[in-house]
């Protein structure tokens, strides 16, 4: 068995009741990515468990962090090639408009 590394695994969950999708990222001690993959599924199928509503899409990615958990620590990143401009791409993939965002203020 290989040195245990800190891992962020990204699953994503449909809501059926409320009609969205949430990306979900935990962090995991693993000795590889299929160990550190595996323990996130295992998750993500106990946290459905728990929403009448939710189930889990069976989309993980992982990713390997280089850095121990702290104050500015990578914990996710995903490279995706593409033509698109600067703007249509952010629009496309993650500014669609239909995104709920939390915010800083609790009122």
């Amino acid at each position: 068995m290989s040195e245990q590394s800190w891992y962020g695994v990204r699953c994503v969950f449909r809501d059926r009741e409320l009609g969205v999708y949430e990306e979900r990222v935990t962090l995991w001690r693993a000795a590889s990515f299929d160990e550190a993959i595996g323990r996130g599924e295992s998750e993500a199928r106990e946290y459905c468990a728990d929403l009448d509503s939710v189930e889990f899409t069976d989309f993980a990615e992982v990713y390997r962090m280089y850095d121990e958990p702290g104050e500015g620590a990578e914990v996710f990143s995903l490279m995706r090639e593409s033509e698109l401009p600067v703007g249509e791409y952010v629009e496309r993939f993650f500014d669609t408009g239909a995104e709920r965002r939390g915010r800083g203020d609790a009122g």
